[in-house]
């Protein structure tokens, strides 16, 4: 689970490993123990909030204006293919 170093509390961190899945969150500066994470796929996770955040300049998809979910995720692939092609 890739996380941003805000969301890295222990508890959180507890519920993931039982889970049975992996924690990717850097760890704060704040921390006294500092725990390892990939840098690699924690670089991942800025892209993918970067293109999140492109997505979100479509009004109509800031807003969900469409609630029946067919038409939003057609909106959502055309919003992904405007951003392609830009």
């Amino acid at each position: 689970m890739l996380a941003d170093n805000v969301r890295g509390s222990n508890a959180l961190r507890e519920q993931i490993a039982g889970m049975g899945a992996e924690a990717v969150i850097s760890a704060s500066s704040r921390r006294k123990v500092l725990i390892p994470h990939d840098a690699t796929d924690y670089k991942h996770r800025n892209r993918i909030e970067r293109r999140f955040n492109r997505t979100k300049h479509f009004r109509r998809f800031a807003t969900r204006f469409d609630r029946p979910t067919v038409r939003f995720a057609r909106f959502v692939r055309f919003a992904a293919a405007m951003i392609w092609l830009g």
